[in-house]
Formats: C-alpha cells, structure tokens, sequence
C-alpha cells in the first residue's frame, strides 16, 4: 500500500502522485486509457477542494499555504473580521426574531418568561427574544358555532322542551369574537366548547320558560337577543374574552317524526280561529243594530215625554190667564167661552140653520153659503 503523507484522504502533496493505486487509478484519480471520454472526479480531490475553500472562508490561504510546505492541515484560523462577521449574523437573527409586525385586524399578547406582560397593537412591535415571546392573534375576525344543524357535532342538540311541554326543533348560529386577547388565552382551554355549551344552556333556559306557539311565529328575534344577552353575560362571568356579535335563529319547527300532525293541528286552528272571529263579527253587527234600536226608542219616549210635559204646561198656563180675565170680568169671559166652545164644535161639521120664527113646512131654513170652502177651492 502506498505512503500518503498528505492527510487521512490521500490529498495531501507527496503522496504517490507519478504511480498508479491499488484500484488502478493514476495520480490523477484518473483511469489509465481513458483517452478523450469524460472524466469522473476522485472523492479525495471533491473533499480536499472543500477543505481549502472552508480555510479561505475562514481567513486561512488555499493550496500552498500550509506551513512547513508539506500540505498538512493546520486547522481554521479566526480573525477579527470572522469574528465580527459572526456578531453581525447573530445580531441580525436575533432583531429579525425580536420584531414582530401585527396587522390592524390583530392584537399580540406578549409574555416575559411564559407569563403575561403586554399587548401589542397594530404595526410593528418589539419582543427581545427569547426572554420575551409574541402570540398575535385575529381579533377582529368573526367565527360561527352552528347548533342543531344536519350534520353538525350534537345535531340533536336542536330538540328543546316548552313550557307548554311541546318539542322544538332549533337552529342556531352563534358568531363571535375576540375583545380580550390575553384572557382569551389563559382562561380558556377550549373555546369553541365554552361557546357551544354556553350557548346550548343559555337557548334552553329560554325555550323551557316560552309556549310553542310564539317561537314559531312572533317571537323568533325576541328569543335571539335575549340569547345574545345571556351567553354574554355567562361568558363575562368566566374571563373568557369573548365577545358574541349576534345569534342568528334559522330554523324554529316540531321534530321531523311529528310535524305532519303539528300541521293538522295547526291548520285546524287556523280554521277555528276563522269560525271564531266570524261568529264575533255577526254578534258585533247583531248587537249594533239592537242598541241602535234601543236608542232610537229612547229618544222617541224623551221627545214623547217631553211633547206631553209642554202641552200640559201650556194649557195650566192658558186655564190660569183665563180664570184671571174670569174674575175680573165674569160675564164677558162667559160669553167668549161659549163662543169659542161652539166655533170648536161647530167648525168641522156641516151645517143647517133653521129660523124659529118661521112657520111652515120648509120655511124656516135659512140658505147658508159655505164661504170658506168655495174660498179654498179656488186657491
């Protein structure tokens, strides 16, 4: 085996450069006979190269720069300028790990040795690491929690007693926020569960204390606000840092298995409720008319009574003055009582006047010329 004086790889210079090795390569790493074809480089010469590059890297001189001149490795050399390139690399990795930047729809929860120190605001943010860590987290971002949805976790969640002991079926969403990040990360393990069975409780206590009827109908966003207001409250109540945009209420029906007969019974009454407020429409019309009539009478007796009441009153009146005019002259007022007793007999009958003092048949009739009717017949 030939002497390799110029390090473990045979790379060094005295080596059996003019003979051939034991794989029958010349001193070249090259193959006996190869002519013009391409040449294959030796590992020693690819690892002996790398060697002299890494030691002009590192401030040292290639090729014939060993010392005592026998291509023996005397090692990396470190100078200043290493040295002061290596701070420089380590500096600019540790501003590059120590600034941070957060986007305005984010806010950063910084933490001095795992602990909570700061929040960060939009923009650009320092932390000098690793004495001091950055979390950013979107804040501004609205997330859903569907509840009793087809194909969701729990869809049987939807099915909530009535007070008046009926089954619905809801469909809720809830969407959420973040308005505190620090407490948002220390005091709850798993937010997405927090919410749901916050939500799922809240939305029960509502339902058991409503009847059937108005959540189908009426009161579907009465039910969502005060649901928004309790989950909140109850999320409060835990640090959570949560904040609930809106609860959006899409669907309030009976269960599947059962809302065929809902609907009947729905549909009935609907129809009673038609008959209803027919038969209170024909008792209202009924019942007008009879106080119109009522009225009507009433006002007819007062007109009646009042008729009576003022003929009375005029002829006490009339028999006053005329026992008055009596007394103070009885013979006059005599005679023009009979006077105008005979005009009131008289004047409406037909009359024959006969003379006394005529004697003979048919001689005692006076002719009397109706002067009054011939005057109205020929007006």
């Amino acid at each position: 085996m030939a002497s390799n004086g110029g390090g473990p790889w045979g790379g060094g210079g005295g080596g059996n450069r003019g003979g051939d090795d034991d794989d029958g390569r010349d001193g070249g790493g090259r193959k006996p006979g190869g002519g013009d074809g391409p040449q294959i480089p030796e590992i020693d010469d690819i690892v002996r190269k790398g060697q002299e590059q890494l030691r002009v890297l590192m401030g040292g001189r290639g090729g014939g720069g060993r010392p005592n001149g026998d291509g023996g490795g005397g090692g990396p050399r470190f100078t200043r300028g290493t040295l002061g390139i290596g701070v420089i690399g380590l500096l600019a990795l540790w501003l590059f790990a120590s600034f941070y930047t957060v986007k305005p729809e984010e806010q950063s929860v910084e933490l001095f040795l795992g602990k909570y120190s700061a929040t960060g605001n939009p923009g650009l943010n320092f932390a000098p690491w690793p004495v001091v860590t950055a979390e950013v987290i979107a804040v501004t971002r609205e997330q859903t929690e569907s509840i009793g949805e087809a194909g969701t976790r729990g869809s049987d969640t939807g099915l909530m007693l009535t007070t008046d002991e009926n089954i619905v079926d809801l469909d809720f969403q809830v969407v959420w926020n973040i308005n505190d990040p620090a407490k948002f990360l220390f005091n709850l393990r798993d937010p997405e569960a927090t919410i749901r069975a916050v939500s799922e409780s809240a939305m029960r206590e509502i339902i058991a204390a409503s009847e059937l009827a108005p959540i189908l109908n009426r009161d579907r966003a009465m039910i969502a606000d005060n649901a928004l207001t309790l989950i909140q409250t109850t999320l409060d109540s835990y640090d959570s840092g949560l904040n609930i945009v809106r609860v959006n209420l899409d669907k309030a029906e009976p269960p599947e298995k059962v809302i065929d007969a809902f609907h009947e019974v729905q549909a009935a009454e609907q129809e009673r409720d038609r008959l209803e407020r027919q038969a209170d429409a024909y008792a209202n019309r009924k019942l007008a008319g009879a106080r119109g009539e009522a009225a009507q009478t009433l006002e007819e007796a007062e007109g009646y009574r009042a008729l009576v009441v003022n003929e009375a009153q005029g002829e006490a009146s009339r028999f006053l003055a005329v026992l008055t005019e009596y007394r103070n002259a009885p013979g006059v007022t005599r005679k023009r009582l009979y006077i105008e007793t005979m005009e009131q007999v008289l004047g409406d009958v037909d009359k024959i006047i006969l003379d006394e003092g005529v004697t003979g048949a048919g001689q005692g009739v006076v002719p009397y010329l109706p002067l009054n009717e011939l005057r109205r017949g020929g007006n």
